[in-house]
């Protein structure tokens, strides 16, 4: 068995030694065990400005197991991710993927790897739980989940992007043609026996998260209009709604009119008007998030472009 670690990178010079020190262990002991007789580590430089590059080049030229992708310009961590495991699906029996920071826990690879052998295509590495996280993260993030599970995007609660695939499992993904990447409902929807491999998340070894705020709000919207249609349905309803009241309301203004009485309330006149105002600049927006990826579809512009190579064989492919 052939494994592949991939390792997306966004200047990550601060932690890259010691993550490379932990991960060639991790190859060392599974090859001693048995569990892979030959292992790899591919490293994806997604356009960093720092000393990465020079890093992984390092680590190729000491280590045969060692290739990188340079990528020749920050095309995001979905896209740098698809680039590894799309190598990885020409020449690993299997990839897992992992972030440079390593909070994932490398152990798991080794419980990742003995499911796989067990038949199991996927292997999630699920977080037991989120007490390294933030108040206003965790609870975010928990509410992300629900959303996606209650709008009918099929994810695994508390799984990012740590797991292991099989080559059949990435040749599947990668006949997925498109350009808006959300790889946690991508490979869900997949279909293929799956396991899973619960782990404690740890702090950062150094260096700043990739992942602000502003990107957090990004990618959730990514994944939500990538895998649900509900938006749009939510908003016929709620436009069906209005009607109904406004159906209402004229109703009760012709009785009053025909009463005698004038209609009071400018005030309550312009709450309405400033609510369905807001109400459908709302619905086109969200309106404007599917054709905004529908544009970016039909471009078909491919996804990333390889600037330099190093390393275990890859210049060559």
């Amino acid at each position: 068995m052939k494994l592949l670690i991939v390792v997306p990178c966004y200047n990550e010079e601060e932690v890259l030694a010691d993550t490379h020190r932990q991960l060639s262990g991790v190859l060392s002991e599974l090859r001693d065990e048995g569990l892979a007789d030959e292992g790899g580590l591919l490293y994806v430089d997604d356009g960093s400005r720092d000393g990465t590059w020079a890093l992984i080049k390092g680590f190729a030229v000491a280590d045969s197991r060692v290739g990188g992708l340079k990528l020749a310009h920050n095309v995001g961590h979905q896209q740098a991710l698809w680039a590894g495991m799309e190598w990885a699906s020409l020449h690993a029996d299997a990839a897992v993927s992992i972030d440079a920071d390593l909070q994932d826990d490398i152990r798991s690879i080794r419980d990742m790897v003995k499911a796989y052998r067990s038949g199991a295509d996927i292997v999630y590495g699920v977080r037991r739980e989120r007490s390294s996280d933030t108040f206003f993260k965790k609870n975010t993030a928990q509410g992300f989940y629900r959303l996606m599970n209650a709008l009918g995007g099929d994810v695994v609660y508390n799984h990012a992007d740590f797991r292991l695939m099989s080559r059949r499992a990435l040749q599947a993904l990668m006949a997925c043609p498109e350009r808006n990447l959300f790889l946690r409902g991508m490979v869900a929807a997949l279909g293929f026996p799956s396991a899973k491999v619960y782990y404690d998340r740890k702090e950062r070894m150094a260096g700043e998260s990739k992942y602000p705020l502003s990107k957090m709000i990004s990618f959730a919207l990514d994944g939500i209009t990538s895998f649900s249609v509900r938006p749009l349905r939510y908003i016929a309803i709620l436009g069906l709604l209005f009607i109904l009241i406004s159906v209402a309301v004229i109703v009760y203004a012709i009785v009053r009119y025909a009463a005698g009485e004038t209609i009071q309330g400018w005030t309550s006149l312009l709450v309405s008007v400033w609510f369905i105002g807001g109400s459908i600049l709302t619905a086109l927006g969200i309106i404007g998030e599917y054709v905004g990826k529908i544009y970016k579809e039909v471009k078909r512009r491919p996804r990333y472009f390889i600037e330099e190579a190093a390393g275990m064989s890859v210049a060559q492919d």
